[in-house]
C-alpha cells in the first residue's frame, strides 16, 4: 500500500517516523547525500537542525559538541572519509542521547555498533572501525562542511531514514 503522507507511524503510536521518499517527493528542492551511509543506530528515523564538526582523525570536537545540549539537532560530521579510526562510539554516542542530540552523521567511521544500535539516537556513517581516535583538540565548529555531494551548513535542516539523507534549507511540514 503507497503511503499517502509525509509519515507514517513507526515502533508505536507516539512515534512518527520520516519518510525521505516521500519528503523527496513533496519537496522537490531537497538536496539528497550521496548513498555512502549505513544507519547504525537505535534510531532509524530522525531530523533536525544540523550543527558541523570538521575534524581529521581526532574526535575532541566531537566529544565537546555532544557534552552540550543538542536541542533535538542532528551532529554533522566531516571526518574527512577516513577509514583509519572510529570518530564516534558507544560512551560518545550515550551522552549525545543524554544531551538531546537527535542524531549524528559521521563521514568517517563508528564503533561500537551492537552498542550503538540500542541506543536512542539517530546514527548514520560511511564505515566502521575497531581503533579509536586521536585526541589533540584539533577541528572546527559551525563551519560549512562537504560531503557526499553536498555542503551542509549549521541551522539547516537534516531528515534521515533507512532510504537515505536529504537537506533542507529549511524546517520542512511533513504533514
Amino acid at each position: 500500500m503507497a503511503s499517502s503522507g509525509l509519515t507514517h507511524q513507526a515502533r508505536s503510536p507516539a512515534v512518527a517516523q520520516i519518510v525521505t521518499p516521500d519528503i523527496c517527493d513533496a519537496h522537490p528542492e531537497v538536496r539528497v547525500l550521496d548513498p555512502l551511509f549505513i544507519n547504525v543506530g537505535g534510531r532509524e528515523a530522525f531530523c533536525g537542525p544540523i550543527r558541523t564538526v570538521k575534524c581529521f582523525e581526532d574526535n575532541s570536537l566531537v566529544k565537546q559538541a555532544v557534552a552540550e545540549p543538542g536541542d533535538g539537532a542532528i551532529l554533522v560530521v566531516d571526518a574527512g572519509g577516513s577509514q583509519r579510526c572510529a570518530m564516534l562510539g558507544d560512551m560518545l554516542a550515550e551522552q549525545a542521547a543524554a544531551n538531546g542530540w537527535s542524531g549524528v552523521v559521521m563521514y568517517g567511521c563508528v564503533r561500537d555498533v551492537d552498542v550503538l544500535a540500542e541506543i536512542e539516537l539517530g546514527v548514520q556513517a560511511i564505515g566502521v572501525h575497531p581503533r579509536k581516535s586521536e585526541k589533540h583538540g584539533e577541528g572546527r565548529r559551525d563551519v560549512p562542511v562537504t560531503l557526499a555531494g553536498t555542503t551542509l551548513t549549521s541551522g539547516e535542516w537534516l531528515y534521515a531514514d533507512n532510504n537515505g539523507i536529504l537537506v533542507a534549507d529549511r524546517r520542512l511540514p511533513l504533514e
